[in-house]
């Protein structure tokens, strides 16, 4: 699994060793000497991971490792901080910092390809996210916008662990960082994390056989859990039960003794990201939704129609099922524009939409079609009945005058229906053609009527 790969050291034997490390496993490496380097490179060529060097001049590591999390261009990057300091309060200062991970010098090429393979593919993920969500950033908000919004959700956690006072020290540990549940049973702790869709999970490493491993498989081939982060705990000296572990999918771990505030930081760590990729699903649904909605009425809109409408040809063809297509037209709308204003106008097509939605059945399918135009897609319904929804819709709209910029206004609509029945071969465009005829029938007749299509 490749990946491009930043270097970042003052030293210029240390970028020399770890980038030839890293070129023997097929890594693409680029090296910076300082800080102000690194950023540079971040700026000017796409980049995977950053293993960062803490103690440099200018620039130390902490302070690289902040701005690159602070930019909302690179936040998403994964930042690994290298460094002789190994003290749990220089672990803390670098995890608080934003780092993804904090590694020991010398480092063993065990844990530190095993991490860049975890951090790889977790990259990997959320770069696909970006991309199908980058129109999404633009239209309905910025990254940081979208982290905010994220930010103060309260966290749920779930705790696996064979190990009863493991797991009360866990929950004092992790007291006011997130709402804690454990679990001793691996079958229970799986039915919860799918049903109650918590934040993160933590799976102790500490059994006699390799359960908590097949327990960590499990939740990455689950359907309701294969994205949770998971956090692992680990004996001081299982580095390579570790290495497993991620390799089997879990996104971060913790070794033995296990110092509360690197815990806390870790877990606020996967956190974060989940919510960030979190943020970019939810951008997508909403450009989503911004595709086939109407923004004003906030009814779907022609080009869903359209999709509908196609697959119920479908299902009339194949003899499964007939269905109908009412067009709707409010009468006379250019005078409500031009007498009151389009502001005027815009309240009578939302309040005119709300009306449509109540009255027509739970099965059918409500659209603005275009302009003052709405059509009603009636799965299942022949021309008769389709005739009792247009001719009840009718009735409902004139029976009341909508109130509008302070004034009462008489409002009325005239439609057009067609159907197709159970076997009937049909394009769209010729049931919308048909739709479309009748309503003008119904229009040159007078207004505030229904026209039915003749039969296809």
């Amino acid at each position: 699994m490749s990946a491009r790969i930043l270097v970042v050291d003052d030293i210029e034997v240390n970028r020399r060793l770890l980038a030839a490390r890293l070129g023997a496993e097929y890594y693409e490496v680029s090296c910076a000497e300082s800080g102000e380097a690194a950023l540079a490179v971040l700026d000017a060529k796409p980049i995977d991971i950053v293993l960062l060097d803490v103690m440099m001049p200018g620039l130390d590591g902490f302070e690289v490792c902040r701005r690159i999390k602070a930019s909302p261009r690179h936040a998403h990057v994964p930042v690994v901080l290298i460094t002789a300091l190994d003290q749990p309060e220089d672990r803390l200062i670098g995890l608080e910092a934003g780092a993804d991970d904090f590694l020991t010098k010398p480092v063993a090429d065990l844990p530190l390809m095993a991490r860049l393979r975890s951090l790889t593919r977790l990259k990997r993920a959320t770069d696909e996210l970006r991309t199908r969500a980058e129109t999404a950033m633009q239209l309905v908000g910025g990254e940081a916008d979208m982290l905010r919004q994220l930010t103060d959700a309260p966290a749920h956690t779930l705790v696996f662990t064979m190990a009863a006072e493991e797991g009360r020290q866990i929950t004092r540990r992790l007291r006011g960082e997130s709402q804690i549940n454990v679990f001793a049973d691996p079958e229970v702790f799986l039915d919860s994390a799918a049903k109650s869709a918590p934040d993160v999970l933590i799976v102790d490493l500490a059994a006699e056989d390799d359960g908590p491993l097949r327990l960590i498989s499990k939740l990455r081939a689950g359907e309701a859990t294969r994205l949770m982060p998971i956090l692992v705990l680990s004996a001081a000296d299982d580095e390579a039960g570790a290495a497993r572990a991620l390799e089997l999918g879990a996104n971060d771990y913790v070794a033995r003794p296990i110092d509360r505030n690197e815990l806390a930081a870790r877990l606020r760590t996967q956190l974060r990201r989940k919510r960030y990729d979190e943020g970019l699903r939810r951008s997508l649904q909403d450009t989503i939704e911004l595709a086939v909605r109407d923004p004003l009425t906030g009814l779907h809109n022609r080009r869903f129609l359209d999709s509908r409408l196609f697959r119920a040809q479908q299902r009339a063809a194949d003899g499964l099922e007939g269905f109908a297509l009412a067009l709707l037209d409010i009468d006379h709308f250019k005078r409500i524009n031009d007498g009151f204003g389009h502001d005027a106008g815009d309240a009578v097509l939302t309040e005119f939409a709300a009306r449509l939605t109540t009255t027509v059945r739970g099965s059918d399918l409500v659209c603005r079609f275009g302009g003052e135009e709405f059509a009603v897609l009636m799965p299942g319904a022949d021309l008769q009945t389709a005739g009792q929804i247009a001719e009840r819709i009718r009735q409902t709209i004139e029976a009341l005058p909508f109130a509008i910029a302070g004034e009462l206004l008489a409002v009325t609509v005239s439609a057009g229906v067609a159907a197709a029945g159970a076997g009937t071969e049909e394009h769209r465009e010729t049931m919308l053609k048909r739709a479309d005829a009748a309503l003008y029938a119904a229009k040159r007749a007078g207004r505030n009527r229904v026209g039915t299509a003749e039969a296809a």
